[in-house]
C-alpha cells in the first residue's frame, strides 16, 4: 500500500464520516482533527529543531494538529510529567522519543489505558506502545560507523565510545553492535573501559575528551552515538591540534557540526534526517486515530516501503544519509 498525503487526508476525513471514531453521523466539515503531543528528549539543539519542522509540516499538509514538547534537560522525569499533561488532555496520539525506556513505561501504560494510542521513536524495545517506527536498523547503523571507524584508523589501535546516556535503549544498542563487529571483524582495534553516557550533552562530551585524552596518549579513535557527542569531541581535538592523529566519527545535526567535517576534524557519520521522522510521527499518528491498520510493505511519504514487524510492534525503514564533505551542504541547507 502507497501512503501519500492525499489519501491520508482522505483516510482520516472518509473514516470519521464512515464511523472510525464511534460518531457515524459526522459530516466531512465535523470530522475531527487528529490530536498528537509528540514528546523528545530535549529542546533547543538541532536535531530536535529539525524534528520540530517536519511535524509541523506534515501536520499542514494532513490539517492535523501535532506539535513538539522538548524538555529543558534530556531527563525521563520531565518527560513523564509532559505525558502526564498530554494524558490529561485526552489526545489522540502520544508520540515520545525516550530517554528511559523503562521509567515511562508506567506513564505510557496510563496513555493505552485512557485509549491513547502510543508511538515511540528510537526505542524498538520499548514496553506500552502501539508502534515503534525506526529510520534503520541496529546492526546497519552500528556497523556502519564501525566500518568507518576502523578505515580511517587504518584498522588498528585504541577508541572509546560515547552514547547518549547509559539509559538510552537504542544508543547502547548501536554501541553494543558496533563493538561486537568491531571484535569480528577488526581485531587490531581495541575499546579501552566502558562506554561513557555523555553524547546528549555539550558540556559533558568535551570534558570527557579533555579527560580520555590525557588519561589515554595513545589514543586513536572516538565513536560516538548522541548528537552533541561529535561536536563536542570535535571543538576539543581542534582545540589542541589532534584531528589528524585521533579519529572521531558519528551522528550529529548538519548544521551544527558542517565546519568540523570540511576541516576534516570529524571524519564523518550517519544519521537519518530527523525532519523526515517528525513527518512520519504525523503520518503514522493520522493513520492509528483513523482506527487503520499498519502493514508489511506500506509505503510512508518521504520514506517508501518499510517492513512491519507485528509481535516487535516495530515499523522498520532503512533510509541513511552520510554526512561527508560530499553530502553535509546539501543537509545543512535542508536547515537540519
Amino acid at each position: 500500500m502507497k501512503i501519500t498525503r492525499r489519501s491520508l487526508l482522505g483516510t482520516l476525513t472518509s473514516g470519521a464520516v464512515a464511523g472510525v471514531f464511534g460518531l457515524p453521523n459526522l459530516t466531512l466539515a465535523q470530522a475531527k482533527q487528529v490530536q498528537a503531543g509528540i514528546v523528545v528528549k530535549i529542546g533547543g539543539i538541532p536535531w530536535f529543531n529539525a524534528m520540530e519542522m517536519g511535524i509541523k509540516k506534515e501536520s499542514q499538509a494532513l490539517k492535523a494538529n501535532a506539535w513538539m514538547i522538548g524538555p529543558t534537560q534530556a531527563d525521563a522525569a520531565q518527560q513523564v510529567r509532559a505525558i502526564e499533561d498530554l494524558i490529561a488532555r485526552k489526545v489522540d496520539v502520544i508520540g515520545v522519543v525516550p530517554n528511559d525506556a523503562a521509567a515511562l513505561e508506567p506513564v505510557l501504560g496510563k496513555a493505552k489505558a485512557a485509549g491513547i494510542k502510543v508511538i515511540s521513536h528510537e526505542s524498538p524495545n520499548q514496553k506500552n506502545n502501539d508502534w515503534d517506527f525506526e529510520l534503520t536498523t541496529v546492526e546497519a547503523y552500528g556497523e556502519q560507523h564501525m566500518d568507518l571507524l576502523a578505515k580511517e584508523m587504518k584498522e588498528e589501535g585504541k577508541y572509546i565510545v560515547y552514547v547518549g546516556s547509559l539509559t538510552v535503549p537504542l544508543h547502547n544498542a548501536w554501541a553494543d553492535a558496533a563493538i561486537a563487529y568491531q571484535k569480528k571483524k577488526y581485531p587490531k582495534m581495541e575499546m579501552l573501559g566502558d562506554r561513557f553516557g555523555v553524547a546528549e550533552s555539550l558540556d559533558d562530551s568535551i570534558k570527557t575528551t579533555q579527560d580520555q585524552l590525557r588519561a589515554h596518549p595513545d589514543l586513536k579513535g572516538i565513536l560516538t552515538f548522541g548528537s552533541q557527542g561529535p561536536i563536542g569531541a570535535a571543538k576539543v581535538l581542534d582545540d589542541r591540534g589532534k584531528a589528524k592523529s585521533i579519529v572521531l566519527v558519528g551522528g550529529f545535526s548538519p548544521g551544527q557540526g558542517i565546519k568540523y567535517v570540511k576541516s576534516g576534524v570529524i571524519r564523518g557519520g550517519y544519521i537519518w534526517n530527523p525532519l523526515i521522522a517528525g513527518q512520519v510521527f504525523v503520518q503514522l499518528a493520522t493513520l492509528l486515530a483513523a482506527g487503520k491498520e499498519i502493514t508489511d510493505g506500506m509505503e510512508l511519504v518521504e520514506v517508501g516501503p518499510v517492513k512491519v514487524f507485528p509481535d516487535k510492534r516495530l515499523i522498520q525503514a532503512q533510509k541513511l544519509e552520510s554526512l561527508d564533505k560530499e553530502n553535509i551542504q546539501r543537509l545543512a541547507d535542508l536547515g537540519l
